[in-house]
């Protein structure tokens, strides 16, 4: 079984309710463990809000961002597209101290996602778009 939904909004964090809600099809039948199924909708709302006010933070609101998600039998994989400054995730991350150490009011989201994604990865595209592409398994 492999299912896989499309969406695309607007630049907005407003549109987060919508993101969810569209995202609630890949629960059906539910994942029996509803801490996975938190921690899929965790990194999904982390990533497009990453994307919203950082890649996506000198662009007007109607450029799209563009949503994939996929469903295996073991796996929810997700891909959000979008289009701004070039961004190295993993010097990112590694430039980001411990929870216990982080004093600031940014960088704790992207220490999340790491922390509970079984892939991460922030990749060019080819067609001047990146990908964030996140992979959990249950």
């Amino acid at each position: 079984m492999k299912t896989k939904i499309y969406l695309k909004v607007n630049t907005d964090l407003t549109a987060s309710p919508q993101v969810l809600f569209w995202f609630e099809q890949m629960n059906h039948p539910p994942i029996s463990d509803k801490e996975i199924w938190w921690q899929c909708q965790t990194l999904l709302m982390e990533g497009f809000t990453n994307i919203v006010e950082h890649a996506h933070k000198k662009l007007p609101v109607e450029t799209p961002i563009e949503i994939e998600a996929v469903r295996g039998n073991e796996y929810i994989e997700i891909r959000i597209w979008s289009q701004g400054e070039p961004f190295n995730l993993e010097e990112q991350l590694r430039q980001i101290s411990e929870f216990d150490e982080n004093e600031q009011d940014r960088g704790r989201g992207l220490k999340i996602m790491s922390t509970i994604a079984d892939k991460l990865s922030y990749e060019p595209t080819g067609d001047n778009r990146y990908c964030l592409f996140i992979s959990k398994y249950y």
